[in-house]
């Protein structure tokens, strides 16, 4: 297709506060570097330092913040004269503590967040239309008006041609409850091509029968969603898309085709500093697979290299790789192929 963009991002940014102190309890946490955060957001760094043309479609206030999220997405070359300001609300932040191997403890702010207010006017003013690919997350759909605008956007962009991703994205304390979370999912996937999540996401979106939920809201924030996740990819698959692609931690990544293929492409062994921007690394490199006809197995073998860099690092968008140093990283491996 002949696009300006290879690819359009929507969904949420932020300031992301990440501990000094590793290993250090949250309590004890003496002091944060600063970057720039919130999944849409990440994945368009991570596709634009690998050779995409990337735009952004999120919401920040007019406040600091929002200035710290722009100015660094203008260093990078993600375009952002799609992205509104709206005075009325705010630039959301995260605070994260980082106690490898496993504790990784994440607060968000998004109470009046500037992002979770994208319209259906913010969707028309953006290239929805002219690009490649477009791709949203999850959290686009936990409350309006983000989650008409979403779902306009991925209609207007499935109309015009484009593949359209589906990040799962789920953060349960962003929902009233993981049951909503579900039915919302699946009411998009009509809408898309590809969908994007690990075991847990799968196994929420597809939570059909309430009976397997019965928890409090404080409870499903700290409970993982279990179920069989095979049989729930082959349900979403009757449901629109073409290929779920279920990532497996170090692992990899697995490729689930409407066909019923599955494609194993495999991750890369890496001593792991801070997971969080893992998936969102592997979303950078899987697009720019998509979108360059890479095939199913090498896209995923790009985004499971991105992924195993982005983890050795402190923080996410700002430790994306380029292309050189994915193929530097891959090289003892054997490569991507």
């Amino acid at each position: 297709m002949d696009k300006t963009y290879d690819s359009l991002h929507m969904g949420r940014s932020s300031i992301d506060l990440y501990s000094n102190d590793i290993g250090t309890p949250f309590v004890d946490i003496s002091s944060y570097a600063a970057y720039v955060g919130g999944s849409p957001t990440n994945i368009s760094v991570g596709g634009k330092r690998l050779g995409l043309n990337t735009a952004l479609l999120t919401a920040i206030g007019d406040d600091p913040v929002g200035d710290f999220i722009v100015n660094f997405l203008n260093n990078e070359g993600v375009e952002t004269k799609f992205i509104p300001r709206k005075a009325e609300h705010r630039t959301s932040a995260v605070v994260l503590g980082i106690e490898p191997p496993d504790k990784f403890p994440l607060v968000y702010y998004r109470d009046n967040c500037a992002d979770i207010n994208l319209n259906i006017d913010d969707v028309l003013n953006a290239p929805i239309t002219d690009c490649k690919v477009f791709q949203f997350a999850g959290t686009n759909l936990s409350l309006e008006p983000s989650r008409s605008a979403t779902m306009f956007a991925a209609e207007q962009a499935k109309q015009a041609g484009a593949k359209v991703v589906f990040d799962v994205d789920f953060r349960p304390d962003q929902w009233h409850d993981v049951r909503a979370f579900g039915v919302i999912a699946r009411s998009v996937l009509p809408l898309v091509d590809v969908v994007i999540g690990t075991e847990d996401e799968i196994n929420a979106a597809m939570l059909r029968d309430v009976s397997q939920m019965n928890l409090t809201h404080s409870q499903v924030s700290d409970t993982k969603v279990e179920g069989d996740s095979r049989s729930g990819i082959e349900f979403m698959l009757t449901l629109g898309p073409d290929a779920v692609v279920e990532k497996i931690g170090p692992e990899g990544a697995r490729i689930h085709l409407k066909d019923g293929e599955v494609i194993d492409a495999p991750g890369f062994p890496v001593e792991v500093t801070n997971i969080l921007g893992a998936g969102d690394a592997f979303g950078g490199g899987f697009l720019y697979g998509l979108v360059n006809d890479w095939g199913w197995y090498k896209s995923a073998r790009l985004g499971n290299a991105c992924g195993a860099i982005v983890v050795t690092e402190h923080g996410c968008a700002n430790f994306m790789p380029t292309m050189e140093e994915v193929l530097k990283f891959v090289e003892p491996f054997g490569g991507l192929g």
